[in-house]
């Protein structure tokens, strides 16, 4: 089979989680292939040492790169398929067509995004999922609202997990000094906006707080950029809350492994990658019972329902208190994680794109 793949995320300045899915997914399928013939196409030059061997063709194009410079450029190949590592398929293109579907967040939360951003996503998702042979998703969760938003056949549908490496944890010391944090901390990271359930976190927290020594010196680090509709209210007047900013990838694993515990109870996720990151570096969590965590999860974190802010508080008690409960969240945490390697997903998108 000859097999086009769009690689041009991966060539972004800044990672986020849609980009390290295309290239560490990518990679993977790079390494387990050993039958089908495979070009990546790109919009900007990628690093020698990012795809080493791959057959890659670099096809730059200012604007609508997707939808007339690689369609383009996928009549004259004529590849038998063309895989997307996100919902863009090409308005027109030839041969099948199969895409990564990661989130329908913005039908969740439409005001996190301008009318013209929302409009072009619903259409552009809704033209894919129609055109497309297979969609891969990243959960049951976004497999369940492509068939509840779109009517998309089941049959189309694989759920594929996305990989979680392990972050290195490194000297765990230094990092909290790098980044001015207290000894005691709770943990969350990602960005801050609406549907990381950002305002009910702090609440939560400073109700925890209520029940504790007033010289307890525990916060709670807020690990991220503010984003879109951040609103600083959601902190005015809180105490002992800590916001470092962006954290550098290669501190991630020891403010993991430093925290009480990783706060995660956000109000929606196609596929939460700090829990399970955070599971790796042998910390236990606090996930959602919403959306695709409790997949995810497995019994190895404490459930929580984000509206109920009383039910965040009790659980940042128990973590800090249950000794117990710790130690079995802990064991149960990092097995529950190691299921989710990028192997494991090559295997299954090549399985897909076979029988297509």
């Amino acid at each position: 089979m000859r097999l086009a793949i769009d690689a041009s995320r991966t060539t972004v300045a800044r990672v986020t989680g849609t980009e390290r899915y295309a290239l560490e997914i990518i990679r993977a399928v790079l390494r387990y292939n050993t039958e089908h013939q495979i070009t990546l196409y790109f919009r900007d030059q990628p690093s020698a040492d990012l795809f080493p061997g791959a057959d890659c063709r670099i096809i730059p194009y200012p604007r609508a790169w997707t939808h007339l410079r690689l369609a383009a450029e996928l009549f004259k190949d004529r590849p038998d398929a063309l895989w997307t590592p996100a919902h863009t398929l090409p308005f027109v293109f030839p041969g099948k067509g199969i895409m990564t579907v990661h989130d329908l967040g913005y039908k969740y939360f439409p005001e996190a995004h301008t009318p013209n951003q929302r409009r072009y996503l619903d259409l552009s998702t809704r033209w894919s999922a129609s055109r497309a042979r297979v969609i891969f998703a990243d959960s049951r969760a976004t497999a369940d609202d492509l068939q509840r938003f779109y009517r998309t056949s089941p049959g189309k549908i694989r759920v594929v997990y996305p990989g979680v490496d392990a972050p290195p944890i490194g000297d765990v010391t230094a990092a909290r000094k790098k980044y001015h944090l207290p000894e005691r901390y709770f943990l969350f990271l990602g960005t801050l906006q609406p549907r990381k359930n950002i305002q009910r976190i702090v609440q939560a927290f400073q109700q925890w707080r209520k029940t504790r020594p007033k010289d307890d010196p525990t916060g709670l680090v807020l690990a991220g950029n503010p984003g879109w509709l951040f609103d600083a209210a959601w902190i005015v007047g809180a105490e002992h809350i800590y916001m470092p900013g962006f954290v550098d990838d290669a501190d991630k694993g020891a403010l993991y492994a430093g925290a009480l515990g990783l706060v995660f109870p956000t109000l929606y996720e196609g596929f939460g990658f700090p829990i399970l990151e955070a599971m790796l570096c042998g910390t236990p969590v606090i996930a959602s019972t919403t959306s695709s965590l409790p997949e995810l999860a497995g019994d190895a974190a404490l459930l929580v329902d984000p509206l109920d802010v009383m039910a965040i508080a009790d659980a940042l008690e128990r973590l800090s208190t249950d000794d117990s409960l710790r130690a079995r969240l802990i064991a149960a945490g990092r097995p529950q994680a190691q299921q989710f390697t990028w192997d494991r997903a090559a295997e299954a998108v090549l399985n897909a794109l076979e029988d297509v």
